[in-house]
């Protein structure tokens, strides 16, 4: 990216715009008339590139699907960085503090502590900002071994789940990575706390070296979270983020936006979706205009984009096109999980701030035993 600045802006922005106005064009060139509709759907980046879409140029796409988006981009690769260093003592990249084998351990015992607090005990953390699991619950009682934590492991485990504050202001940067993500799937935080092909670096380490600070010697035990992080939000945030909350312009064109979330996310945290749609409300004035047009569905146990010992499994394009088509918004989304291709449990994801709570009776894999309710 160094000395093309025009490959972040299309990197950041303009390339889905591009491509709907060229696809659009072709379409009608080759059919004789225009498509009807015309969908997005994207998760991770490509839910990032989603809600971009929304925010920046609100007449391409009637309906967008923004999975587990990652919009948030330059305090989301703060939070790589912050889990890099976090678990490493300082210079020392070569050591990890928590080995990535014990991830699975902390995921079984934090799902533990904090399964039942939605009246069912399924192996699913429901919202994971409800769940006060104590780390140094699982300190070793004697030398270190493969089912607790040291000291040192401890500490460092409760500064990830905090997640990179301004240590100046205390405004956090990004929410900590949740309770029960920590080894989901069996990898967990580890392909994205340090470098997958280098171990010995963080992850995204480019972003800060060549898009950031161009410097290809940067040391990123140098980085200042209140001085360093201020300069790459500048530079960067007007090119990359899509943290706009005014959807005004979206909504006056008759589109409309899904957006999906699993709670048990290792790379995109699942709080700060809900932060984002939250904030949308706040900007739109009321929960009923937001959700005239725009809908948030988040899926305890759901890994980052499917996945997870949650249901993960639902059919989000059918809802958005009854939705465009028809008018019919969705009030609930039926999430599936299957083991040797038989669904093995099912729920129903509410739209937020809505969870499925048991109804008392009946299979608690059983989705037809589970209402849709606005928590206390």
């Amino acid at each position: 990216m160094i000395d093309h600045r025009e490959r972040i802006d299309y990197w950041g922005y303009l390339a889905i715009h591009e491509t709907a106005k060229q696809s659009k064009e072709a379409i009608a060139n080759y059919y004789g008339s225009a498509a009807q509709q015309a969908y997005f759907s994207g998760c991770s980046t490509g839910g990032h590139q989603a809600l971009m879409a929304a925010q920046r140029y609100p007449d391409d796409f009637d309906g967008i699907i923004a999975g587990a988006p990652g919009n948030n981009r330059t305090a989301l690769n703060a939070a790589f960085l912050w889990q890099f260093i976090q678990n490493h003592a300082p210079n020392d990249d070569a050591n990890q503090i928590i080995p990535a084998e014990k991830l699975p351990m902390i995921t079984e015992a934090s799902v533990a502590a904090c399964d039942g607090l939605d009246g069912v005990v399924d192996g699913i953390i429901d919202d994971p900002r409800l769940c006060n699991f104590d780390p140094s619950t699982l300190l070793c009682e004697g030398p270190d071994g493969a089912d607790c934590l040291t000291a040192a492991q401890v500490d460092a485990l409760e500064m990830m789940y905090q997640g990179p504050r301004n240590p100046r202001t205390g405004e956090q940067i990004y929410p900590g990575f949740p309770v029960g993500s920590e080894g989901v799937g069996g990898r967990g935080w580890s392909p994205y706390w340090a470098d997958p092909s280098s171990a010995e670096q963080p992850a995204r380490v480019d972003f800060w070296r060549y898009w950031v600070f161009e410097d290809p010697h940067w040391n990123w035990w140098s980085f200042d979270w209140d001085y360093d992080y201020a300069f790459a939000k500048q530079k960067m945030g007007p090119l990359i983020d899509a943290m706009n909350p005014d959807l005004s312009a979206f909504e006056a064109s008759g589109g409309k936006l899904i957006l999906y979330h699993g709670w048990a996310d290792p790379v995109v945290s699942g709080v700060d979706t809900a932060d984002y749609y939250e904030a949308v409300t706040a900007t739109m004035g009321s929960s009923e205009r937001t959700e005239a047009f725009a809908r948030l569905f988040m899926a305890p146990g759901m890994a980052h984009c499917g996945g997870g010992p949650g249901p993960s499994s639902f059919d989000v394009q059918t809802a958005l096109e009854r939705w465009v088509e028809h008018g019919e918004a969705p009030d609930s989304l039926l999430a599936t999980r299957s083991q040797s291709g038989e669904v093995v449990m099912s729920r129903p994801l509410c739209p937020y701030p809505q969870v499925a709570r048991y109804l008392g009776q009946g299979s608690t894999d059983d989705a037809a035993n589970f209402a849709c309710v606005t928590p206390e």
